[in-house]
C-alpha cells in the first residue's frame, strides 16, 4: 500500500482532516494530490470529469499515468439509467478497483452509481458546492420520477477540497450551487433526528454562505481566506467532532476558498440527517418534470424555509441569526433577497414550470408519506407551492416593495 502523501506544512492554508469514514484534504493547489490519494484506495482508477473540467482531469490522469484505467467525460443531471449503466459497464471492462469524480453534483451522482453497483471506492474532488460528496445519498430517475435512497457505499472514501477550482464558475452558477449547499443545510437544522451538532455546524455553514455568495459574485477570482480548525467537545470533554472554522481577516477579504468550505458541513448534516418538505419537493420537481437542480433548490428554499419556519422556530433560532434575520420569520424573505442579490433563480416559472401542474405536485407531496414540523394541510402547500412558481417575496402583499439584501 502506497505511503500517504506528505501533510502540508502548517500555516499555508491546507491541511488533512480524518474523519472515521471520509478524508478529507483541503486547500488551494490540492488538485496535485489528487492522484496520490487516489492510489491509495486502487490501483487502477476510472476518472469521471466533464468537459469544462477537460484541463484539471487531463492534470490528473497524467499524474496517475498506468494507473489510469480510462476516462468518462459524459455527465448529466440526475444521473439518468443510461448513464449510470454505461459508467458500470466501463468499470467492469476496464477493470478498475476505485474512481475520481472531478466536476459538480452530476459528476460524483456517476460515481455514486458505479460505487452503488460494484462496491469500489470513490475520490471526490468538487468543483461546485453542490455538497453531495459528503452524504451517502444517491439518486437516479425512475419511470417518471427520481428515486434516491442511502448506502454507505456510495458515500466517497476521500474529498479533495481545491477553492482554486471554483474560480472558472461562472458567479451565476457559483450562486446557484451556494444557494443548493444553504438548502442541505437548513432543512438540516430541524427534523426529528437532528442533534446539537447537526444544529451547529448547519448554522455555521449558513453563516458562512450567506456572507461568501454575495462576495463571490461581487469578485469571482479573490481566493484568499485564513482557516483554522476548532474541536467542538461535548459536556463529556471529549472531541466530538472537528469543525473547520473560517477566521475573519479584516485585512483578507477573498472568499474563494469559503465556498468549497461552506459545502462540506453543509453536505455532512444533510447526509446525517432526515429529508423533509424542501428535498422531497425537489425530488418531484426533478423526477416529474425535469426541472435543473440548484435552480430548483434556489425557487423553493425561501418558501420552504417560511412555511416550516413557525412550527420549527427553536430549532431555527441559530439559522435566523446566521442570515441576520430578527427572527425565524425572517428567514424566507432574507433568502429571498440573497438569491436575488446574487442573480439565483427565485421562481419556479422562470424554470419552466407551469403553474397548472401544482395540483399533481401536491398529490405527490401529500402521498409521500413526509416527516415535516408543520403538517402539510394541502392548501397551505399549494399556497407555499405557488409562491415559488410565482416568485413572491415570502410576507410580502400584492404592491408591496421587495427587501433589499
Amino acid at each position: 500500500m502506497p505511503s500517504p502523501p506528505d501533510a502540508t506544512r502548517p500555516g499555508d492554508g491546507c491541511f488533512v482532516h480524518e474523519m472515521p469514514e471520509v478524508r478529507v484534504v483541503f486547500g488551494a493547489g490540492t488538485l496535485d494530490r489528487v492522484a496520490g490519494e487516489a492510489v491509495l484506495l486502487g490501483s487502477s482508477v476510472l476518472l469521471i470529469a466533464g468537459r469544462r473540467q477537460d484541463p484539471s482531469a487531463d492534470r490528473v490522469a497524467a499524474a496517475l499515468a498506468e494507473r489510469c484505467a480510462g476516462r468518462i467525460d459524459g455527465v448529466a443531471e440526475h444521473v439518468p439509467a443510461r448513464i449510470a449503466d454505461g459508467a458500470v459497464g466501463r468499470v467492469r471492462q476496464t477493470g478498475a478497483d476505485a474512481v475520481v469524480s472531478l466536476g459538480g453534483g452530476s459528476a460524483v451522482g456517476r460515481a455514486k452509481a458505479i460505487a452503488r453497483e460494484t462496491g469500489i471506492p470513490i475520490l471526490a474532488v468538487p468543483t461546485t458546492c453542490a455538497g453531495s460528496e459528503m452524504t451517502p445519498i444517491w439518486g437516479r430517475p425512475e419511470a417518471g420520477r427520481k428515486a434516491t435512497g442511502r448506502d454507505r457505499r456510495v458515500l466517497p472514501r476521500t474529498v479533495v477540497y481545491d477553492p482554486e477550482l471554483t474560480l472558472g464558475l461562472a458567479p451565476g452558477l457559483a450562486a446557484a450551487s451556494g444557494m443548493n449547499a444553504l438548502a442541505h443545510a437548513i432543512e438540516a437544522a430541524y427534523p426529528p433526528d437532528a442533534s446539537p451538532v447537526t444544529r451547529l455546524l448547519s448554522a455555521e455553514s449558513v453563516a458562512a454562505l450567506t456572507t461568501a455568495l454575495p462576495r463571490i459574485v461581487r469578485d469571482p477570482d479573490d481566493l484568499g481566506v485564513r482557516l483554522a480548525v476548532t474541536n467542538l467537545r461535548g459536556a463529556d470533554g471529549r472531541c466530538t467532532t472537528a469543525l473547520t472554522r473560517i477566521v475573519r481577516d479584516p485585512d483578507d477579504p477573498g472568499v474563494r476558498r469559503r465556498a468549497p468550505y461552506c459545502a462540506w458541513p453543509a453536505g455532512s448534516v444533510l447526509g446525517a440527517t432526515t429529508m423533509e418538505l424542501h428535498h422531497k419537493l425537489a425530488h418531484i420537481l426533478w423526477g416529474t418534470y425535469s426541472l435543473p437542480h440548484a435552480g430548483t433548490h434556489n425557487a423553493l428554499l425561501p418558501q420552504t424555509a417560511a412555511f416550516n419556519a413557525p412550527a420549527a422556530s427553536g430549532a431555527l433560532a441559530s439559522v435566523a441569526r446566521a442570515v441576520g434575520g430578527p427572527d425565524v420569520g425572517g428567514i424566507g424573505p432574507a433568502l429571498f433577497d440573497l438569491a436575488r442579490a446574487t442573480g439565483a433563480p427565485t421562481s419556479l416559472s422562470q424554470l419552466g414550470l407551469s403553474a397548472a401542474v401544482m395540483v399533481d405536485v401536491v398529490r405527490q407531496v401529500l402521498d409521500a408519506g413526509i416527516i415535516d414540523p408543520r403538517p402539510l394541510e394541502p392548501d397551505a402547500v399549494a399556497e407555499s407551492l405557488r409562491d415559488a412558481v410565482d416568485g413572491h417575496r415570502p410576507g410580502d402583499f400584492a404592491g408591496a416593495e421587495p427587501g433589499q439584501w
